[in-house]
């Protein structure tokens, strides 16, 4: 619906690399595409550590920012390579992620 309107699309994704890789593709193959948050390099989620979007791949080149872009994934699939045995090392001792609540001054829930 955003095309048939003219209305520019921007992929909101500050998740893993599987979602940023699936944002990526939507992104090449719509006309109406502008730009696509990633959470590269943030560390905004502290209780992860070192843990980011790279460290679950085989192949994080693909993530590569090349004068301010990053290139079309030309890999099967999503075109990026999970590195399973990572994935399972971590999660073995993770603990379940939980939404952070912010109150404001008259004690009020608000968005993050």
């Amino acid at each position: 619906m955003a095309e048939a309107y003219d209305v520019a699309i921007a992929p909101h994704c500050p998740l893993g690399p599987i979602a940023f890789a699936a944002s990526l593709q939507i992104g090449l193959s719509t006309s109406n595409f502008v730009i696509c948050e990633m959470s590269l390099g943030m560390h905004y989620n502290v209780e992860a550590g070192e843990i980011d979007l790279l460290t679950y791949l085989k192949n994080p080149e693909v993530f590569d920012i090349v004068d301010g872009y990053v290139m079309a994934l030309e890999g099967p699939g999503l075109g990026i390579e999970i590195d399973e045995d990572m994935v399972r090392k971590i999660a073995a001792d993770a603990e379940p992620w939980q939404p952070k609540e912010f109150t404001g001054p008259d004690g009020s829930i608000r968005e993050w």
